[in-house]
């Protein structure tokens, strides 16, 4: 069923590119910040309930200025500025009657027989419509929010409940997706308690509830719906179509393949009415194709297999949305996620393709042939494209047929044919995703939020590359929103406010779209950061506002080249020097860490005495590590000034300077007794090396994630003194040759500090 389809047909040649891609590099951000360092410098807030879990379901209100959350047993409403303050719940448990009898069921009674608020949607200007498992008797409920700002309301009339079949789900486990349009809500979901008849449904409204063909494989085929969106089709109502995204088993595999899940995305129309004599209280419009995101390989494709989020973007033109999709994949040769784009007129060009259809003595998926009857199946009942006022008069051969052929030959392929940003053997999966369109100096960009199952977002940029269409994604930062590291089930973005919120299993979060102030103190470091929230005024790096005066905001998204923008720029911080001492034949660690983590660093060496300046190179005795230069058995000519560079976007810029004298054991011997000499020592042995072993390895001096230049510490530090060198002497008197390697036992648990 096209390129795309066929090359999934061949998982052999399929998994020798997983096995290639999987020895890739996962890409690194820029930035990366710990829960700690959020909380401490970028103000991360958080909301919980006790005793209450599972935040799956965030509806933003900008009018009333609330965040509506919806949990176990809870319905809350939070501050959009501020979710820690001004938080109302609603208490909205199941009945006792229905929890015994799920109990009853075989379900536990603790974690099963609940509440789980699954679904909120705006209804009208003073209400919400809620929907929740019920402890697996679906409910719904209208949730009374007011429009009074200063004063929020929230009440539910427990007298007056809704039946939730088809509108929630009735087990805790499965997702609900669905939109409310106008009075009616369309659903993706299991309709029964054992869950296995899944539907797409269409309740409340003045229109007849419609649902999917039950139990036709070729209709649904254990499906797991993703999203619901509406998007119109033209400027006539009667065209508006609405549109599933989910992933199910592929119907169309070969039965030597075994099972094989695929994603998809369907349609139905707004008007559908079902059919006359056949389809009765049936979709009659009810088409969907296969949303392909995968990488092209030589020896076959590598897909990304389960969908899991989407979200529509908009624009000027509501009929043509973007539509981002992050991706996992169901292969057991590597780990990988991905994020695809589409556009709707692809999307409305596969429904407007050839038809599945199998035939043969194999039973083989072939592009139908045959005559196609009129009116084309899947289009909508209008004055635009017919003269059918409902789809109760369409034929009885458009209504067989639309039965029988639900599925589109061709694919759906993303936008420049492969996947916009790729993230493999990471450690995580996507598992969410919400995106922001930014003015910045130089046109617009998309900045995309990806949340993932440890508890971090990603920041992404979408910028141009090469010829139109085709973009690439670049990972700015990651973020750990949720210290217990907990899988994100939930985004929703605030363009008006600058901020994200996010929900996991156990709290929700809230965090700013930008942290300007992060990427750098110089205009170069502000330029290589390519954020198009944020650019250099001149003394800082501050927020991008697009009707500000632009003589002095310096910014370039597209290329983060700051060589022209900044070569005028006077504001660099001066560059820290610092001394270093060590000892013959010990080891000296120069320390320089990048505020970067896509930059790389270069040292070079200046001898006291000599005018060159040369570039460190490798050798036996050097070791690099990611927090600076580690320098075995120390000789007296490795004295002399060691200068770190980063270089970024080919841009290079000096981060800091370090002098080391080495001295000979008898230098540091009469140091170390002109010391004692001068004061009594501490008690206790002077361990020094435990500090400097500790500094050494990875959880010394800071943690992993420390974003500093040099990594200076806040407040006041100790300068390096005669101490560390006197008890080296010392140490050395008793045995000169010992290795470092062979002190780590001596290591002691407490934070390094420098000497």
């Amino acid at each position: 069923m096209g390129r795309a389809v066929a090359a999934a047909m061949i998982p052999g040649l399929a998994l020798l590119w997983a096995a290639g891609l999987g020895d890739a590099a996962p890409n690194l951000p820029r930035l990366r910040l710990s829960f700690q360092e959020l909380q401490a410098q970028h103000g991360v807030r958080t909301f919980r309930l006790e005793r209450t879990c599972c935040y799956e379901a965030l509806l933003v209100d900008e009018e009333r200025g609330r965040l509506f959350v919806g949990a176990e047993n809870h319905v809350a409403s939070l501050s959009l500025d501020n979710i820690s303050k001004r938080a109302k719940k609603l208490a909205w448990p199941a009945p006792v009657e229905w929890r015994e009898e799920c109990n009853w069921a075989g379900k536990d009674i603790g974690t099963e027989c609940m509440n789980f608020v699954k679904l909120l949607h705006t209804y009208n200007h003073t209400h919400l419509l809620a929907c929740g498992t019920g402890a697996f008797h679906p409910t719904c409920a209208f949730v009374e929010v007011g429009h009074r700002l200063e004063e929020p309301m929230l009440r539910l009339d427990l007298k007056k409940l809704e039946d939730g079949k088809g509108k929630s789900p009735y087990d805790p486990r499965h997702r609900a997706a669905s939109v409310l349009v106008g009075e009616e809500l369309y659903s993706g979901v299991a309709a029964d308690l054992m869950g296995r008849d899944f539907t797409i449904f269409r309740s409340l409204g003045q229109n007849p509830s419609l649902r999917t063909e039950p139990h036709d494989s070729r209709w649904l085929n254990e499906p797991k719906f993703v999203k619901v969106f509406w998007i119109p089709e033209s400027e006539n109502p009667d065209d508006d179509k609405i549109y599933f995204f989910f992933r199910e088993s592929a119907v169309e595999a070969a039965p030597a393949m075994g099972r094989m899940t695929v994603s998809r995305v369907g349609q139905i129309c707004r008007n559908d009415l079902g059919g006359q004599r056949s389809l009765v209280n049936k979709w009659t419009t009810f088409l969907k194709a296969r949303l392909v995101c995968s990488v092209p390989g030589v020896e076959g494709d590598t897909h990304f297999d389960q969908l899991q989020d989407v979200f529509l973007l908009t624009s000027r033109d509501r009929q043509t949305p973007l539509l981002y999709a992050v991706f996992s994949t169901s292969s057991g040769v590597f780990q990988g996620s991905a994020v695809c784009v589409y556009s709707m007129n692809d999307v409305r060009r596969a429904f407007l393709g050839p038809f599945a259809h199998k035939e043969g003595p194999t039973h083989q998926w072939v592009s139908y042939q045959g005559r196609v009857p009129y009116p084309r199946p899947g289009m909508c009942p209008s004055k635009t494209f017919g003269t059918f006022s409902s789809t109760k008069d369409f034929p009885d051969d458009v209504i067989q047929f639309a039965r029988n052929h639900p599925l589109m030959y061709n694919p759906v392929l993303p936008v420049g044919g492969r996947p916009l940003f790729l993230q493999v053997g990471a450690g995580y999966t996507f598992t969410q995703i919400t995106a922001d369109r930014v003015a910045a100096a130089d046109g617009h960009y998309d900045v995309l939020f990806i949340g993932t199952d440890v508890g971090t977002v990603l920041k992404v940029i979408s910028v141009p590359k090469g010829s139109r269409p085709n973009s690439e994604g670049l990972l700015l930062e990651e973020l750990q929103v949720f210290e217990d590291s907990a899988t994100i089930t939930s985004m929703q973005i605030s363009s008006k406010r600058h901020q994200l919120y996010v929900a996991s299993p156990s709290a929700v979060a809230q965090i700013a779209l930008h942290r300007c102030t992060t990427l750098g103190r110089a205009c170069a470091e502000c330029c290589l950061a390519r954020d198009p929230y944020c650019a250099w005024d001149g003394s800082a790096c501050t927020r991008f506002q697009p009707t500000a005066k632009r003589r002095f905001r310096r910014q370039d998204i597209r290329n983060g080249d700051p060589s022209t923008l900044c070569s005028g720029d006077s504001s660099h911080p001066a560059l820290l020097e610092r001394k270093v001492l060590g000892v013959e034949n010990g080891s000296a660690f120069l320390e320089c860490e990048p505020r970067s983590l896509q930059a790389q660093v270069e040292w070079t060496f200046h001898r006291a005495g000599e005018v060159a300046h040369t570039q460190v190179l490798a050798e036996e005795r050097l070791e690099r590590t990611a927090r600076g230069l580690l320098l075995h058995r120390l000789r007296r000519q490795d004295s002399g000034v060691y200068l770190c560079v980063a270089v970024e976007q080919g841009f290079s810029r000096p981060l800091c300077r370090l002098v080391l004298h080495v001295l000979s054991a008898v230098q540091a011997e009469r140091l170390a007794r002109a010391e004692e000499a001068a004061a009594p020592a501490p008690p206790g042995p002077k361990l020094w090396y435990r500090d400097f072993l500790q500094l050494v390895e990875p959880g010394g001096g800071g943690g992993a994630n420390s974003l500093r230049m040099c990594r200076p510490q806040p407040g006041p530090r100790p300068q390096p003194g005669p101490h560390s060198v006197a008890a080296e002497s010392r140490r050395k008197g008793r045995n000169r040759r010992m290795h470092a390697s062979e002190l780590r036992a001596e290591r002691g648990p407490r934070s390094a500090a420098h000497w």
